[in-house]
């Protein structure tokens, strides 16, 4: 008897093709997946996805569109693992439709990531935002600027400061001139031959020093000793001592070198990592960690770039931030927005030479605009009056006399700061409040800089001014707010800068591809 037949169970099969066949018909027509195949059609992205020459040989890879496609959605939906990247590949009808059912492994999208994104991430980011621009007409000429601190990936307690470093060296200059005067004055060299001594030396002419020593060694045939019981000859320990400052040399100018002129520390596991002070809890207690700065500039709800910054203040980030944006649209905007971090002198001339509105507070427009007390003390050099000839009066009735003038550091049109001092202070009745010093009070005047705040706090007070300081606060922050409390993103997880942007800008695309889905429905629902 036929056992297949007598159980008709056993002929059933659970697990049955089914049509249809294209996965894209199953997916809702809302779903984000939709939107980004839309922009990904809308932008060529082919012309950064070109293969090298190398390539072509063996057998062929997958193919490039498909795993940029399957890594940039994946950081739409906020998805920066490339393990869990791997596993919705294989489970996940969404990834499936991208990647035409291929499995990448998880090392195969990380190397792509490394290898091909590394370089042209930005510019794939331009070319997204800009077609976002145009097709949800957004306004670029007024942008919203805002920095965070973001902590490095190195660990915390690998510090080198640069001043320790300096410090340390000319320690050991003064130590050298000790063992060099020693030198000089054991008789050991030949006649006529001596060591400079000197307040700073050179590596290269210590180690010329070294050299002469190690052929007086070999020309009175001495054999170098090591170990317990062996004494060393007074040459041997002559040379030995100086390769050891020579090696200590060396080290400090590695250091320094590392840090560069602009940074004051770095991390040992992570040279480009600056260490910042940072927020950690919400009793807003600081520490000092490896840290990387983030700047975003946004508009109309999208971030239109990014730059990553090894320095802690964001003044030194402004005019990078507008040469870039110059370098993707062709021109300065209008209006940029920020807060107190990047008003300075600085930043003031960049704005007022390239016809660049000023609407960046400064360190006191808190105190300027909302202190009364502040704003109209008396004896704030600001506030005193200027007579005829130029002096400022003090309020007791007293001249003011300029005692030097110099030229203001990185502004093109040669503006100067005055110091000038009072005539007599001597039996002041108003001394006490007006100063502590037991000379003639000295006061800075920077004419231009008073003129700049004046502009500021006008541009700011206007009703456009303050309409825009509301809009800063929701689309630059509200940026840096959804990265980091929504995403849960606090710290970076790749090692050097070049690889830091590359996450930064990862970040940015799968914002703004998901802003543009909400921004899309969000028309639609108003249409409605």
């Amino acid at each position: 008897m036929n056992t297949l037949t007598s159980n008709p169970q056993l002929e059933i099969n659970t697990i049955q093709l089914k049509l249809p066949l294209d996965l894209g018909i199953k997916i809702n027509p809302n779903d984000p997946v939709v939107t980004f195949k839309e922009v990904m059609e809308g932008v060529n992205l082919n012309k950064y996805l070109e293969k090298n020459s190398s390539e072509t040989r063996g057998r062929d890879g997958y193919d490039h569109k498909v795993l940029l496609n399957i890594v940039l959605f994946a950081f739409m939906l906020n998805i920066r693992s490339t393990r869990k990247i791997e596993a919705l590949c294989r489970n996940d009808i969404r990834f499936m439709y991208l990647s035409d059912e291929i499995t990448p492994s998880h090392m195969t999208i990380c190397n792509f990531i490394n290898e091909y994104l590394i370089d042209t991430i930005e510019n794939i980011s331009n070319d997204i935002v800009k077609y976002i621009i145009e097709k949800q007409n957004i306004d670029i000429l007024t942008i919203f600027i805002d920095g965070t601190k973001i902590e490095a990936f190195p660990n915390k307690y690998t510090w080198v400061w640069k001043k320790a470093c300096i410090t340390s060296r000319d320690r050991q200059f003064k130590n050298i001139s000790i063992l060099l005067n020693d030198i000089n004055n054991s008789f050991l060299l030949e006649p006529g031959v001596f060591f400079d001594v000197k307040n700073f030396y050179n590596i290269e002419e210590l180690e010329q020093y070294s050299n002469y020593l190690l052929k007086v060694i070999e020309k009175n045939n001495i054999k170098f000793v090591y170990g317990v019981g062996k004494r060393k000859n007074v040459l041997q320990k002559y040379y030995e001592e100086l390769n050891k400052y020579i090696n200590m040399l060396k080290d400090y100018a590695i250091k320094i070198d590392k840090c560069g002129e602009n940074r004051n520390s770095y991390s040992k596991t992570d040279v480009d990592a600056t260490f910042m002070r940072m927020k950690t809890d919400y009793m807003g207690n600081t520490a000092l960690l490896p840290a990387y700065n983030w700047q975003l500039v946004s508009s109309g709800e999208v971030i239109l770039y990014g730059l990553t910054s090894q320095f802690a203040a964001d003044n030194k980030c402004f005019i990078p931030l507008m040469e870039k944006y110059k370098s993707i649209f062709g021109k300065y905007p209008k209006t940029p927005v920020a807060d107190a971090g990047y008003g300075n002198l600085e930043t003031y001339n960049f704005c007022q030479n390239n016809n660049i509105e000023k609407f960046m507070k400064f360190s006191l427009w808190e105190k300027e605009t909302h202190d009364n007390k502040f704003h109209n003390d008396i004896f704030r050099s600001v506030n005193f009056k200027i007579d005829a000839e130029g002096h400022p009066i003090c309020p007791n009735g007293k001249k003011f006399y300029k005692l030097s003038e110099r030229y203001i550091k990185g502004n093109q049109d040669k503006r100067t700061e005055e110091k000038c001092q009072c005539e007599d202070c001597e039996g002041c009745p108003l001394r006490n409040k007006c100063h502590q010093s037991k000379y003639n009070r000295i006061i800075s005047i920077n004419k231009t800089l008073t003129a700049y705040h004046k502009e500021v706090i006008d541009n700011l007070a206007s009703k456009r001014g303050i309409e825009l300081r509301t809009i800063r606060s929701y689309m630059a922050e509200g940026a840096f707010g959804i990265i980091k409390q929504d995403y849960n993103y606090r710290r970076i997880t790749r090692v050097s800068l070049k690889k830091v942007n590359l996450e930064l800008y990862l970040i940015i695309i799968g914002f703004n591809l998901a802003k543009y889905h909400n921004l899309k429905y969000r028309t639609n629902d108003e249409i409605c």
